[in-house]
Parts: C-alpha cells; structure tokens; sequence
C-alpha cells in the first residue's frame, strides 16, 4: 500500500497488528491481501481487515506466500499423479524418475576462475574457518595420519580441485603430506600420481571429474572402519559426532539444535546450522546442498562478499561442459527433460499461469 493509506490507516493498523507501535507501522511495509488468502493470519488475529482486505505487515508475508506454494504444490501433485501412468511407460523417462529424489541441479563447480589463487599455506586455515564438518574432518585426519583411503582422496581431492586447487598444487599437496607417512616419492609417483592427474582429467577417459555434492556424499560409499569420508551428520556416531562438535567449541545448545536435526535424519540442515554456528549468523539465507556451495558462502561472509560473485560467475559457466563428459561423471550431474508429451499439457499449462 501507498504511504498515504498507510498513514491513512496507520491507527488501525496499530491497534490490529500484534507489537506494531505507531513507529513501527511507519517503518514497516503493509500489502493489501485478499481476505481468502489470508485466513490464517485472520483466525490469530494478526492482521487489520477491512473492505474484505487484510493488511499485512512484511514480516507477515510469507505465511501468504507458503499458503500460496501449498496450494499450487497440491494442485501439481494431482495434476502429476493423473500423469504418472503414461509417463511410466516411456523407457526414455524412466531412469529420469528413479533418479530424480537424488539428483543435484545446482552448479558443479568443475570450472574456477580462481584456479591457483588459493596457495597450500592457506588451506589450515581455511579449513578451519571455510570448510563443512566432512572437508575438516578429511584435512584433519590427513594431516594427523599422512594418509587418506580412496574414498576420502576421492571426496576431499575433488573439493580441494573446486576450490581452485590447480593440479601442480594438487601433487605437491598430496606427495609432502603422504612422504611425511609410510610413502616414498617413488610410490607416489608410480601409484597415487595417477588417480590425482585422472581427477583433473589428464589421465585416462579424460574426464574432467566435478566434486561431490551433499547427496551424494549422504546416500553412497558408506565409510567403514579407518575410513574418514562421508557427512560426519549422517555417518558418525551421535556421541562421537558431539565430541566433535565439542572440539570445535560449538555451544552446548547449538550442539543440541544439530543432534535433535540428526535424530531426525536432516543431514544438510545440520550443516546448515554448524554453519551458522561457526560464522555467528542467525540465518544463512539459502539451502546448502553442495560442500563447495559451504565453502563459497562462507568465503563471501567473512570477505563482505566480494569472493562469491567470482564463483557465482565460474559455477555458472560449468553447465557448458560437454554431453559426453557430462554422461561420464556420476559425481552429481544435472538432468533435465525436453518431453512434450500430450498428458502434461495440464501440468504444463498449470505452471505457466499468471
């Protein structure tokens, strides 16, 4: 609404708006809702009605908006139900279907524009400060034992190469570690060298393997014994996974938030909300779904966000990657469907209203 309705209304307002003073009614933003839309917030009370109108405050508006969203969701899933059938028949889709509760739709972080801009004497820190649980865990152990199994080469080798890890730094990084262990150079060379040059591509089918994504991470290669990889959310111990949490000084009562969303098997909400404990925000602001994703936001916090438009920018231009790379890589890659078939013409039509 206008100023001048506001103002108009403003003691009305006031008076019908739970904890808005006159003041505040002045600084808020009001919207003029339909009185069907916003029955909810007219059964508690919350609104000012008028004219078969609500008057509702910005801070009000999502309980509209997710209203909204379930409406149009029941619609589609009924729309889509009816469609099932004939979809189900088309081999061409069914292995869309099958997959689609763990595909992964956001950036693959296989090109950075930051390649080599992070050098090896930066990564204790970063890992500290920037890196999920799962990446801290894999330095961590790396680190303490001088030597990672495959699946924790595999998932830690493959962040470190999206955040910009150029492959010469990627040997140097794993051969002075390894040396320090039980491995001579030779050993390296001969054997380990390999797997890493064949993540960059350069060995080979010549793939050009993009990192692991949260789901991914979650749902495959479960670690075993002397293992380190996977979500320390979703594979770890609840009483070992606290120690953890522990350790890194999380507070008690964040470390209750983060095991009551484990209990109920919200592995990426769990590092969502280590993430805001480690970073001291109330709200993160967008739904973590990639470890890389973790990384980037965190970089672009603690630099006021002057990083993230650089990987925001390479992410982007990842999807150009060729189909036959793309068929290759199972680390977590985007599908998508040109179907036009003639039975989801409703469903189709349903999201294209105004």
């Amino acid at each position: 609404i206008s100023e001048d309705v506001k103002n108009e209304l403003a003691n009305e307002l006031s008076a019908s708006t739970p904890g808005f003073s006159m003041i505040k009614v002045k600084e808020q933003q009001f919207y003029k809702v339909g009185l069907a839309d916003a029955v909810d917030l007219f059964r508690a009370r919350r609104v000012f009605i008028k004219d078969g109108f609500a008057y509702v405050p910005l801070k009000e508006i999502d309980a509209i908006v997710l209203n909204n969203y379930r409406t149009k969701l029941s619609k589609a899933l009924a729309l889509t139900a009816r469609s099932l059938p004939s979809i189900q028949s088309d081999e061409r889709l069914q292995p869309l279907l099958n997959h689609l509760s763990h595909s992964y739709v956001g950036p693959d972080y296989s090109v950075q524009k930051n390649t080599g801009k992070i050098s090896l004497e930066q990564i204790d820190s970063l890992s500290v400060k920037s890196f999920p649980l799962c990446m801290r865990q894999l330095h961590r152990a790396l680190r303490d034992n001088h030597h990672l199994r495959h699946g924790g080469r595999m998932q830690y080798g493959l962040f470190l190469k999206g955040i910009g890890l150029t492959l010469e730094q990627a040997l140097e990084f794993w051969k002075k570690e390894f040396i320090r262990g039980k491995v001579d150079p030779d050993k390296f060379d001969k054997g380990y060298a390999y797997s890493i040059r064949h993540n960059y591509g350069k060995e080979g089918k010549r793939t050009d393997y993009t990192p692991y994504c949260c789901m991914k991470i979650i749902m495959s290669n479960p670690p075993s014994q002397g293992d380190y990889h996977g979500c320390p959310f979703r594979h770890s111990d609840p009483e070992l996974l606290k120690q953890k949490l522990q350790l890194y000084k999380i507070p008690p009562s964040g470390i209750t938030q983060i095991l009551e969303l484990v209990k109920g098997m919200h592995y990426q909400l769990a590092c969502q909300k280590y993430f805001e404990l480690t970073h001291d925000v109330d709200d993160i602001g967008f739904s973590l779904n990639h470890p890389n994703q973790y990384f980037t936001e965190s970089q672009k916090l603690l630099s006021g966000g002057k990083e993230l438009k650089k990987e925001l920018s390479n992410s982007g231009s990842s999807h150009q990657k060729s189909n036959s790379q793309e068929s290759m890589n199972s680390n977590c890659t985007p599908t998508s469907s040109n179907t036009t078939d003639a039975e989801l013409e409703g469903l189709e039509a349903y999201f294209t209203e105004d």
